[in-house]
């Protein structure tokens, strides 16, 4: 079943190529080829489809997906420096000691260096950008060379292509919100009556000239280089394997499985059938196909009944080309939130089963905006397929690159393996980038230019998110050093002349040291203070990971200078199930040292909504009270659940400020670089994408608290 809905999914890009390959090889203004030189495109194209598409990525490339079972660039990255398994009993830690570990990558099981790091994350969120940016182009070109077959049997309609395939575009990103399951649903049997009809009308088309079989030979391909001297046909060429990346990229909606199935059994051979039936064709007719060599290639009459069946169909498939694209962005943003390089904007799970089937709005309607603007800015097919290369090229070359770097140091293989498939795979694919970087100027320079703006967004953001992750983590503290508790009730210390390591004693080790108050050592305020209990509870959501107290609950008592008589961090668990029973989502951990204080976890599926009902976690705490002390506990017990209908919320975020770094002769302009990037760009986009943004309590339930974050 998942074979037979990759179908709808992933392959409709590679599998729409047909429409516009060997037009985009050979101009149908121009002339007809000869005949050898058709045959040795046709081998050119053949011999592309059997090393790229079905030898490096379904058979190679598939092997490389996270332990998520994620594809694509980053997922690349991921497998050479895997993030820390997220240990939830420390978020339940608040007291104790080692409570500032900051959060680092463990690279131990691998031999990688860990300064080479940043210089492979920004090579693969390159390969990630330029890979989203392909999204914007493949809807582009696949629905107007389909659409343009109207052109072929009512040239009177020619100037209605555009408008025509805006209105398609408008439709297709309008159904993406009913997920991945359901689209493939519809879209799978449509792709797979698509398949038949360009293995058919291959196979009928090729009895026009047989000797198309010579295109086996792969010198045939080597020979029309050689006899033309035309380096620019490669890029014509790169156009039939465009959509080879969405293959790896989709991993995650599907399984390795069921795509090496689907795509060595039924796409593959469609594919190259149809290759190989336009070629005999393109032999045997010439100057009267040249113009539109699918269109005109199809058996029959020009208006025919077979014509207006294919032609719906290719409508239909480049529809549904773009969708393999579409999917695959979403699954490449999805990975990059979860690992903090994008910014954490709203996504919805559409899968009962499988967690990488998402839908995400807002990248959705943003693909949708400059798909229909690239669409009437480029105005004709020819202009488009001069800017859709050179975003594939690149992206086949970083991948390359990235799993050679695998092969050595994660699959721990000898490095003359690695080397033999960075120089065999490198090689072609630098051929293809080599042809498509001459189209630079001709309209490559937009996916290109789409590329940068998402690759500076998300180096920024893995920068600056990871100083403030870093931050959190150094400022982390032991609860017990901030509160204290005696019979006088409640009090915290603020004084900064109090040292941790040597003041401490067995008396008052409930002590916090605030470092960050601006008060002398010795004056009033940097006395105790005595906090009232209020009866009322507190639900302080924690943000980042790990344990004690986060440094925003500081910020807290200084600005409310009194303690809820039910305190409750919690941090969220999103598990690999859609959803958890109400009785298994909240995990309780009791500090024992200061009443009232409780360390929570709220385990939540990737389809559950985010919806922290008190009562049920108030009955969690009084079941753990009464464990705690069987005899004692009914009065607070009762007393706990008497303030549970008073909760209220509390946001924390960090107000980040550049600090001052020495750069030496140049230490005025890295500051001021420094502070742009971090207080100008990166606070203003860490307010407009909230990590609190897929709260769904009452914002009248909600208290912000901000505190300022040196980074």
């Amino acid at each position: 079943m998942l074979s037979f809905q990759t179908l709808g999914i992933i392959y409709s890009d590679i599998g729409t190529s047909p429409l516009y390959v060997l037009n985009g090889i050979w101009p149908g203004a121009e002339p007809s080829p000869s005949e050898e030189d058709i045959i040795g495109g046709v081998s050119a194209i053949v011999w592309s489809l059997s090393l790229l598409p079905l030898l490096k990525y379904v058979f190679i490339s598939l092997r490389f997906g996270t332990r998520e079972g994620e594809g694509g660039s980053f997922a690349l990255f991921q497998g050479l420096f895997p993030p820390v398994n997220k240990d939830y009993d420390a978020d339940r830690t608040l007291t104790g000691d080692s409570l500032n570990d900051v959060c680092t990558i463990n690279t131990g099981e691998h031999r990688i260096k860990q300064k080479y790091r940043w210089p492979l994350l920004i090579w693969c969120l390159l390969g990630t950008a330029l890979t989203m940016a392909d999204g914007v182009f493949t809807p582009a070109v696949s629905v107007t060379s389909a659409v343009g077959g109207i052109a072929v049997a009512k040239p009177s309609v020619t100037e209605n292509i555009i408008p025509i395939s805006i209105v398609i575009l408008l439709a297709l990103f309008f159904v993406q919100k009913y997920g991945t399951e359901r689209i493939a649903f519809i879209y799978a049997p449509v792709s797979f009556a698509w398949f038949l009809l360009l293995a058919g009308t291959g196979i009928y088309n090729i009895t026009f000239a047989p000797g198309i079989f010579r295109t086996f030979d792969p010198s045939r391909a080597v020979l029309l280089f050689v006899r033309t001297k035309d380096y620019d046909l490669l890029s014509g060429v790169l156009l039939a394997v465009t959509g080879c990346e969405a293959i790896f990229a989709n991993i995650g909606q599907f399984n390795a499985l069921s795509i090496q199935l689907s795509f060595a059994c039924f796409t593959y051979p469609a594919l190259v059938l149809a290759y190989l039936g336009q070629g005999a064709r393109l032999i045997h007719d010439g100057d009267s196909v040249i113009s539109n060599v699918f269109y005109n290639t199809i058996p029959g009459p020009r208006n025919g009944a077979l014509f207006w069946i294919v032609f719906i169909f290719a409508v239909l498939a480049t529809i549904i080309a773009s969708q393999a694209m579409i999917t695959a962005t979403f699954s490449l943003v999805q990975q990059l939130i979860n690992t903090k390089s994008f910014p954490p904007i709203r996504m919805h799970y559409t899968s009962e089963i499988i967690q990488g089937q998402v839908y995400i709005p807002a990248i959705n309607y943003a693909l949708m905006i400059a798909c229909i603007v690239v669409v009437a800015v480029f105005s004709n097919l020819a202009h488009l397929t001069n800017a859709y290369g050179f975003a594939v090229a690149t992206v086949m070359l970083s991948t390359s690159l990235l799993i050679a770097v695998q092969i050595y140091y994660v699959k721990q293989l000898p490095l003359a393996i690695a080397l033999g498939f960075l120089v065999v795979f490198g090689f072609f694919d630098g051929l293809f980038w080599g042809a498509s970087l001459k189209k630079f100027p001709l309209g490559a320079w937009v996916p290109f230019l789409i590329g940068m703006v998402l690759l500076s967004i998300m180096t920024l953001w893995s920068w600056a998110k990871g100083l403030e992750d870093k931050f959190d983590g150094m400022n982390r503290k032991n609860l017990r050093h901030f509160i204290q508790q005696d019979d006088g009730g409640v009090t915290f210390d603020d004084s900064e002349s109090m040292n941790d390591a040597d003041q401490l004693t067995d008396r008052d080790l409930s002590y916090y040291y605030m470092p960050d108050f601006d008060v002398k050592p010795g004056s009033e305020l940097a006395k105790r203070r005595k906090l009232q209990r209020i009866p009322t509870c507190a639900v302080f959501h924690k943000i980042a990971e790990g344990k004690g107290v986060p440094h925003t609950f500081i910020g807290f008592i200084r600005q409310w200078p009194a303690l809820p008589r039910v305190v409750i961090f919690l941090s969220v668990g999103i598990v690999p199930v859609a959803r958890v029973p109400i009785k298994d989502r909240y995990v309780v951990t009791k500090v024992r040292t200061i009443e009232g204080f409780y360390g929570v976890t709220y385990y939540i599926g990737f389809r559950d909504n985010f919806d922290v009902k008190i009562d049920d976690l108030i009955e969690k705490i009084c079941e753990i009270e009464s464990q705690v002390n069987p005899r004692g506990s009914a009065a607070l017990v009762e007393e706990i659940r008497s303030i549970a209908h008073t909760a209220t919320h509390i946001a924390p975020h960090y107000h980040v400020v550049s600090k001052k770094v020495d750069a030496g002769l140049l230490s005025t302009l890295v500051n001021w670089i420094r502070k742009y990037l971090i207080e100008d760009i990166y606070r203003r986009l860490a307010t407009m994408f909230p990590e609190t943004g897929n709260w769904l309590t009452s914002a009248d339930e909600i208290i912000h608290v901000g505190i300022n974050a040196v980074i």
